[in-house]
C-alpha cells in the first residue's frame, strides 16, 4: 500500500480545468517531485491534499484511507505537514515560538490542566521543547532561536518554515518550492536537509520545485505536469529526456520555425 494515492483527480475553477484526471502514488520513504511550467497544477495538487479544495472527481487516500471527508485543520493530525510558496510565519514571534506552533497536533491537555499548569502539562511542555530543540539543531537554527521572524533574512525564514513543518513530526512532508528565492549555496543546504529528512528522520517527501538541479539530486521519482495533465512519470533522468516534457518547456522545432517565419 502506498503512503499517498492520488486517484484520477480533477479540479475545475468555472470553465478552467486546473487538474485533469491526474493519478500518482507516493511510496513510503521516497522523495517524489512534481515539476512543470507555471500553471501546470502543481501547487493546486498540494492544496487538494491539504483539503483547501474539493476535487470534482477522483479520490485522495493517505495510508489507504480517503481524506476527502477531512477538513483542512485535521490534515496535520493525520501526519501530513507542508510549507508554502509564500512564507506563512508569525512575524512578531521568535523562531522558537514559531516552531512550537508546529507541536499543536501533539498537545493532550485541556483548558483546566493548562490553566492549573499541572505536572502532566509541565512534562508535556518539556517534551515539546525537546522536540523543537532537535529541529533547531538539525537545521542549524541555533543562532536565530530567540530572534523575531520579522528581522530575519528571507533564506532563514524559508528554513524556519521547514522547521515548523518538521516539528509536527509528519509521516509525509509537502515542500512547496523549497528553493524558491534562495542562493546556490542555500539551495545546496536544502538538498542536504531533504536527504537527511528522508534518511535520518524517515519522513516521506512530496515536493513541488522549479530548480531541476535540486529535483535531480534528491528525487527518487518525478511527475511532470502541464496544463493540469500528466506528461511523464519516472526517474529524474527519464522525465527530463521525455519528448513531451521537452516540448512543454521549450516547444517543438516546428514551433520555432513558425516563430522565425
Amino acid at each position: 500500500m502506498s503512503l499517498l494515492e492520488i486517484d484520477n483527480v480533477t479540479l475545475r475553477f468555472g470553465g478552467v480545468v486546473a487538474v485533469n484526471q491526474v493519478s500518482f502514488s507516493v511510496e513510503e520513504g521516497e522523495v517524489f517531485a512534481l515539476v512543470g511550467p507555471n500553471g501546470a497544477g502543481k501547487s493546486t495538487i498540494f492544496n487538494l491534499i491539504s483539503r483547501f479544495y474539493d476535487p470534482a472527481e477522483g479520490d485522495i487516500r493517505f495510508e489507504g484511507k480517503s481524506i476527502l471527508s477531512r477538513q483542512s485543520h485535521e490534515i496535520a493530525g493525520l501526519g501530513i505537514a507542508r510549507t508554502f510558496q509564500n512564507i506563512e510565519l508569525f512575524e512578531h514571534a521568535t523562531v522558537l515560538q514559531n516552531l512550537l506552533v508546529g507541536r499543536h497536533r501533539h498537545r493532550q491537555g485541556n483548558f483546566m490542566t493548562e490553566l492549573l499548569f499541572t505536572p502532566f502539562v509541565r512534562g508535556e511542555e518539556r517534551r515539546h521543547r525537546s522536540a523543537v530543540e532537535h529541529v533547531i539543531e538539525f537545521l542549524d537554527l541555533q543562532p536565530y532561536r530567540e530572534k523575531m521572524i520579522a528581522g530575519l533574512p528571507y533564506g532563514v525564514r524559508k528554513v524556519v518554515e521547514m522547521g515548523r513543518a518538521l516539528a509536527i513530526e509528519p509521516k509525509l512532508l509537502l515542500l512547496d518550492e523549497p528553493a524558491s528565492g534562495l542562493s546556490v549555496e542555500e539551495t545546496q543546504d536544502v538538498a542536504f536537509w531533504i536527504e537527511d529528512i528522508k534518511k535520518q528522520m524517515g519522513i516521506t517527501v512530496l515536493m513541488v520545485e522549479h530548480d531541476m538541479h535540486l529535483v535531480s539530486s534528491v528525487s527518487d521519482r518525478v511527475l511532470a505536469l502541464a496544463d493540469g495533465k500528466t506528461l511523464a512519470l519516472g526517474t529524474p533522468q527519464e522525465v527530463q529526456n521525455d519528448p513531451k516534457v521537452i516540448e512543454a518547456y521549450i516547444g517543438t522545432s516546428d514551433e520555432e520555425e513558425r516563430a522565425v517565419a
